[in-house]
């Protein structure tokens, strides 16, 4: 007989738990066992006692947080069936950055998948969303609104390059998350023809510098020496959204601000954090992808998560899929919580360098 679906997966202060494997998926707190679908600081914490990962998402937390950041760690390969108690994983391309992954979980006959972040656009720097047929479908719901349409990005990329050639004596300051937005920003602009060097803040080197060493080819990406910042009218310039409001963009020449995000559909928040070039581009599924998803997933119930779950929830009940909100607490809104800066490199003895 078929098990039901809160029998396999159930909600805890911790986050998603499966009893049957005796492990969470994307705990918000320290766990015995966590399953992690992506490496955003949000979805992907430290201090568990045993981590089961993408090989990049494992390289990832190593870099954010130092070798220890976990008792164990185990790496799972895409595709393949890992047993685990009583219930069986497998570990599928979401889309969203590079390593991420859904996770289905099998058990009695039943078929859940966590969705985790995820997006159905291409994206050079990481492996496109597969569907997994399943009876459950658990689904982030970021721009879970209808007025979310997202645009193509390669088009957003080029506002970017027309702007640079309109204004040859202003730096391009661009804001973008650390692990995803940035390189994949780095990886358009690479597509659309741009061969010149993007600099960095430092925040985003050694995200960008593991990009690079899985194969990305993200061209010359200097860092910006504070001495230099003068003399880069006409660069452009990928900074942490948190820098392009702060003394640190004001230094360079006559800056145009900008902000790679969904959120940047919303004029409101453009206005509030100074942007003058808005460039609408996600990491995350809109509207019409999240339907799409769904429909495709066949699943008969959706739960969904993080975001706007009642527009989502209502869309579902509305064609005859049983739908419920899971208000789960601890996850941002693209990546915003990312904003951490990785570990520290350490030098050959240890110290902080």
């Amino acid at each position: 007989m078929a098990l039901r679906s809160t029998d396999i997966l159930t909600q805890t202060p911790q986050g998603l738990y499966c009893p049957l494997g005796d492990f969470h998926i994307d705990p918000v707190r320290p766990v015995k066992r966590a399953l992690i679908t992506h490496g955003h600081s949000d979805h992907a914490r430290s201090g568990h006692r045993a981590v089961l990962a993408t090989r990049e998402t494992l390289r990832i937390m190593d870099v954010r947080y130092g070798g220890d950041f976990a008792g164990a760690t185990q790496e799972a390969p895409l595709g393949e069936s890992i047993r685990i108690g009583d219930a069986t994983v497998r570990f599928t391309p979401a889309g969203h950055v590079l390593g991420s992954a859904q996770i289905a979980i099998e058990a009695g006959g039943t078929r859940i998948v966590v969705s985790g972040d995820y997006k159905r656009d291409e994206d050079p720097t990481c492996l496109p969303y597969e569907v997994v047929p399943c009876d459950v479908f658990i689904t982030e719901a970021t721009f879970g609104l209808p007025v979310f349409r997202h645009p193509d990005a390669r088009g957003e990329v080029r506002k970017l390059l027309d702007s640079t050639r309109l204004f040859p004596e202003r730096t391009h300051i661009v804001g973008a998350y650390a692990l995803g937005k940035a390189q994949r920003v780095m990886a358009l602009l690479r597509e659309e023809g741009f061969d010149g060097p993007i600099y960095l803040h430092g925040a985003l080197e050694r995200l960008t510098e593991l990009y690079k060493s899985e194969g990305i080819p993200l061209g010359e990406t200097p860092k910006v020496a504070a001495s230099e910042r003068a003399k880069l009218a006409g660069a452009i310039v990928l900074c942490p959204p948190s820098s392009i409001q702060d003394l640190w963009s004001r230094r360079f020449p006559d800056p145009v601000i900008c902000f790679a995000s969904g959120w940047m559909r919303v004029r409101a928040r453009a206005r509030q954090k100074g942007v003058e070039l808005p460039l609408v581009v996600s990491d995350h599924s809109d509207w019409d992808d999240l339907c799409r998803t769904i429909l495709e997933t066949g699943a008969g119930e959706v739960w969904v998560t993080h975001g706007q779950e009642d527009a989502l929830v209502h869309w579902c009940t509305t064609r005859g899929i049983a739908a419920r909100p899971l208000h789960m607490l601890g996850y941002g809104d693209e990546g915003e919580a990312d904003e951490a800066s990785p570990a520290p490199a350490r030098d050959a003895g240890g110290s902080a360098a």
